[in-house]
């Protein structure tokens, strides 16, 4: 019997350990894909149209904030949801993401439970956008 297909979450991130530890929160639920910087996980989200992004905001190449912005003009990849998992944590910070076109917003040190809480329900919601594109 064949199991349905895991939900995809892409996780960007330019240190390698910060992608390795939100990875083995999300391994046992879902598949991943990972990417170290703003134009790889452009690619990635076009190519692979994951369920959920997890964007962290000072990349290299391209920053979260301008992938955010491009991934939010392009019709392929405009209904996914994004989620800032950043150590931009000063008063403002999460306002400018969500404003940047991030659905939510995740201090760093990630709070594990509320990692899968976040991720669960952007899935939900993005499932139904997905429905209505």
């Amino acid at each position: 019997m064949n199991r349905p297909p895991r939900p995809r979450v892409l996780v960007v991130d330019d240190a390698a350990y910060n992608r390795e530890v939100l990875v083995q929160n999300l391994e046992d639920e879902y598949d991943t894909l990972e990417a170290a910087d703003g134009a790889t996980a452009l690619a990635l989200a076009r190519a692979e149209q994951p369920d959920v992004i997890l964007m962290d905001l000072s990349l290299p190449v391209v920053d979260g904030w301008e992938a955010t912005l491009r991934l939010r003009s392009d019709p392929l990849t405009a209904w996914i949801p994004i989620v800032a998992v950043t150590a931009h944590a000063m008063r403002g910070d999460e306002e400018r993401a969500l404003a940047s076109g991030c659905d939510d917003y995740l201090p760093k040190p990630v709070d594990e439970e509320l990692l899968l809480v976040k991720v669960r329900e952007w899935l939900a919601r993005g499932q139904m956008r997905r429905g209505a594109g």
